[in-house]
């Protein structure tokens, strides 16, 4: 058999010549990696710095900053890939492909997510705030990425999904710090009215818990069935509210009856006619 020298020595350069080149690529590669794994970090610093003045809730803080390095990682991945000769179109449109299938299979977890970072962001509420939201009333324990956790007055945990949060109403209770305190108290209609409005002044400004830079309002509300209603509205700081609306229900009760002030309920007259 005999040996053609010229194909060997031709199949010999077009190999060094790959391989040359190949070798440069690789070469330059694994700088781009290690540059890149540079600017990546540089960047993520430069990123956490700003979250961190910004004053961005740790939760969020963290989230994001996994978010920005998954893409820039993303990204060193595909131009390392580009430049060691591997084609990436395909694979681009198999990851789009696939996030698209993804998104479409988890809508309700990704509108709770969106939810979530909404409220990490804007801050409607924030941990220890008492709120009133989706038919329930409870102090705010912890906001994940997916559901926020209440735990209620009478000590219930309830999990609520950040996408109702975000899109509903919610009542923010204590964010101001004071509270005004509502209450109706009803005298009869043959009570003295001036009476009992200096009785339940005497009875709030005693309260030491009461406010004392607010003005205490007593109104005449509204003339009942079976009573004449007395609106009263005084300040408190948040955390006093029900002690001092309790207490009031009680001191009043006990008020009244010494100063022969009635407190009437409802009842009605009934006349039988005799044939």
């Amino acid at each position: 058999m005999e040996i053609n020298i010229e194909k060997i020595e031709h199949y010999m350069q077009m190999l060094g010549e790959m391989g040359l080149q190949f070798g440069v690529q690789f070469i330059l590669a694994i700088v781009v990696y290690f540059v890149g794994n540079f600017i990546i970090k540089r960047v993520l610093s430069l990123v956490g710095k700003g979250l961190e003045k910004k004053k961005v809730e740790i939760t969020l803080h963290r989230f994001l900053l996994s978010i920005v390095g998954t893409l820039l990682k993303a990204i060193q991945i595909i131009i390392l890939a580009s430049m060691l000769g591997i084609q990436t179109a395909s694979f681009i449109a198999i990851l789009g492909a696939a996030g698209l299938a993804i998104g479409l299979a988890l809508q309700g977890s990704l509108a709770n997510f969106a939810g979530g970072v909404l409220i990490l962001l804007f801050r409607p509420f924030k941990n220890g705030d008492a709120i009133k939201a989706q038919g329930y009333v409870g102090s705010v324990e912890e906001i994940q990425i997916f559901n926020t956790i209440l735990k209620t007055f009478d000590n219930q945990r309830i999990i609520i999904p950040n996408g109702l949060l975000s899109n509903g109403c919610v009542t923010n209770i204590n964010v101001n710090g004071t509270r005004r305190v509502d209450m109706v108290f009803g005298i009869g209609y043959d009570d003295d009215i001036a009476k009992a409005k200096a009785l339940l002044r005497t009875i709030i400004e005693a309260d030491e818990r009461v406010l004392k830079d607010q003005a205490v309002d007593i109104w005449v509300g509204e003339h009942g069935e079976s009573s004449v209603n007395l609106f009263v509205r005084p300040w408190a700081n948040a955390e006093d509210y029900w002690g001092i609306y309790f207490d009031m229900m009680e001191k009043v009760k006990v008020e009244f009856d010494k100063a022969g002030i009635s407190i009437p309920f409802p009842q009605r007259d009934v006349h039988i006619q005799q044939k």
